[in-house]
């Protein structure tokens, strides 16, 4: 299913900040732990983030696109100069 607006990811969160990319969310439970990965579809860069398996799946994906948002801005800034 594509995303409804440029900039979502297929389960509706906030894209990583490509404009109309696509933004890939893993969830995978390792013991207590859910490890949590972010994937930018245009550039492939990905960011994992842990978090207690106990807590929200929405809340776990918000900080890993955040993390996501920051990596790809950290990227473009370090391209320019």
């Amino acid at each position: 299913m594509p995303p409804d607006e440029p900039g979502q990811d297929k389960s509706g969160a906030p894209g990583a900040g490509t404009g109309a990319g696509e933004t890939y969310i893993e969830f995978k439970q390792v013991g207590q732990v859910m490890r949590v990965s972010a994937i930018d579809a245009a550039t492939g860069t990905e960011v994992v983030i842990m978090g207690p398996a106990s807590a929200s799946p929405g809340d776990l994906q918000k900080v890993a696109v955040a993390k996501l948002r920051r990596r790809l801005e950290q990227d473009r800034q370090s391209g320019e100069s």
